[in-house]
């Protein structure tokens, strides 16, 4: 796709912003799908999010973390992650592994 062509790079950014916030919000309470789910299915999750927003925002690893999760990191974990089992791990790294760039997506 030519990067020029494509919508997303003249998405007000206020629209952005408003849908980037609905996407947190909704996986804040979407608390039961695991990040090494979200992983294995699409390639990032809320801790891919949150390394953005540090890139992005200039923000330490812990503010961005907490920007996303909505609480202290270490919190959510305790509460709301499980230990990933050997398939969730297999399907995650498959699906990482889809991450490579082509030609300068992602």
């Amino acid at each position: 796709m030519n990067p020029e062509s494509d919508s997303l790079a003249t998405l007000d950014d206020a629209v952005a912003a408003q849908a980037f916030r609905r996407l947190i919000r909704h996986l804040r309470h979407r608390e039961d799908a695991q990040n090494v789910d979200l992983m294995g299915l699409a390639g990032f999750c809320r801790n891919c999010l949150s390394d953005w927003v540090e890139e992005a925002g200039g923000m330490s690893k812990d503010a961005a973390r907490e920007t996303v999760y909505g609480m202290p990191y270490a919190e959510w974990k305790a509460h709301h992650q499980g230990d990933a089992n050997p398939e969730q791990l297999a399907r995650m790294k498959e699906s990482v592994a889809k991450n490579a760039p082509k030609n300068g997506a992602v």
